[in-house]
């Protein structure tokens, strides 16, 4: 992979994070500091409070309004990490390759498989590193799923349940929650760019899709109630919720097989531990959650009054991500996320969209 001078042997890799709201200052700006061989050496953003909350946790980070002003000084970085608004992922990557930079960009990468390809093509060309931030993907119920399935703990897998849901009556506003289709919000590009993406890693590649969705809290834009029905061509149903108007919360997880099931409630710890200011650090226990918050595997039994028997939870594991990032950029290690796996679950969303709309089944 090409990368800028910084790259020689036991010199950190220098990475520019754009943006610096929920995705930078939350999730990309610790796990970037949290990487050995990384380093956060610029923060993109014109906002002073949040350029005194980034110095407050990283006293040498240096600041940029725009990201324009990386490219002029591109020879002194090595990758840029695109965490702004949905509508600035495609322009902001493709400056940033196009200045020979490697680029992780937060899901969704952009607003249209077309667009993910068209990224996917340019880093081809320059032989760089392009990924995207898919981190649900290290996520403990996603990690033991992933172990159970391996394991044939299940058996065949008929259907997968996966849940995403929230309870926000009250719409907070901003590009997230707009009805502008240019900021790519709403849930199902956002939540459902995780669930989607995850049942296309475990089951393969779906050849319909079903969805259903809806705006139902009032002053609100985008879609907050959404589900998506997928066939696989593996021949699994599957079945995704996303929502902020979920007065009771499903289980995240529940899995039927021909030998048996699995339901795993609540969220992995890791989120909600970086929003408080945990980090993960060297020899630091990370991403373990409560023997009660073990999800259980059995037949014939409801979970809820103990049947089967629990799982233990294998702990979620976000800096691991970044971690695959140097390891490809150092050591041409595998791309943890690719731009063309991005496209497929892109694919899907589009096809999520025209089916709610038109009320139909999508064909891919």
């Amino acid at each position: 992979m090409t990368t800028g001078i910084a790259s020689a042997p036991g010199v950190p890799l220098r990475v520019a994070l754009v943006g610096y709201g929920l995705a930078g200052s939350v999730f990309h700006a610790p796990l970037i500091a949290a990487t050995e061989g990384l380093a956060l050496d610029t923060v993109v953003t014109r906002n002073p409070e949040r350029r005194e909350q980034a110095r407050a946790e990283f006293p040498d980070v240096r600041f940029a309004d725009s990201p324009d002003e990386l490219w002029d000084r591109a020879g002194e970085l090595d990758l840029v990490v695109v965490a702004s608004p949905n509508k600035t992922h495609v322009p902001v990557a493709t400056a940033a390759l196009k200045a020979g930079l490697a680029v992780v960009v937060d899901k969704p990468i952009a607003g249209t498989a077309a667009e993910a390809r068209e990224l996917a093509t340019l880093a081809d060309e320059h032989d760089l590193l392009l990924s995207v931030f898919q981190n649900r993907r290290w996520d403990n119920d996603f990690l033991t799923l992933q172990r159970l399935l391996a394991e044939g703990e299940l058996g065949d897998v008929w259907r997968f349940e996966s849940r995403f849901e929230r309870w926000r009556p009250q719409p907070k506003g901003g590009w997230r929650e707009s009805g502008d289709p240019a900021e790519i919000g709403g849930l199902l590009y956002d939540l459902g760019s995780h669930v989607v993406d995850q049942a296309l890693v475990l089951f393969g590649p779906a050849t319909e899709v079903y969805a259903e969705s809806n705006v139902r809290r009032a002053g609100a834009e985008a879609d907050d109630d959404t589900f998506i029905a997928l066939t696989h061509a593996s021949g699994v149903r599957t079945h995704l919720y996303v929502s902020a108007t979920a007065a009771q919360l499903g289980p995240r997880f529940r899995v039927l097989g021909s030998k048996a099931g699995y339901v795993k409630y609540g969220l992995d710890p890791q989120e909600a531990a970086l929003r408080e200011g945990d980090r993960p650090t060297a020899g630091a226990e990370w991403g373990v959650e409560p023997e009660s918050m073990w999800g259980r595997v059995g037949s014939g039994e409801s979970p809820l009054t103990g049947g089967g028997r629990a799982v233990a939870t294998v702990p979620g594991d976000y800096p691991a991500y970044y971690k695959a990032v140097a390891a490809a950029l150092r050591e041409g290690a595998p791309n943890p996320v690719t731009a063309y796996e991005a496209a497929a679950a892109l694919e899907v969303l589009e096809a999520a969209r025209r089916s709610a709309r038109e009320g139909v089944t999508v064909r891919l």
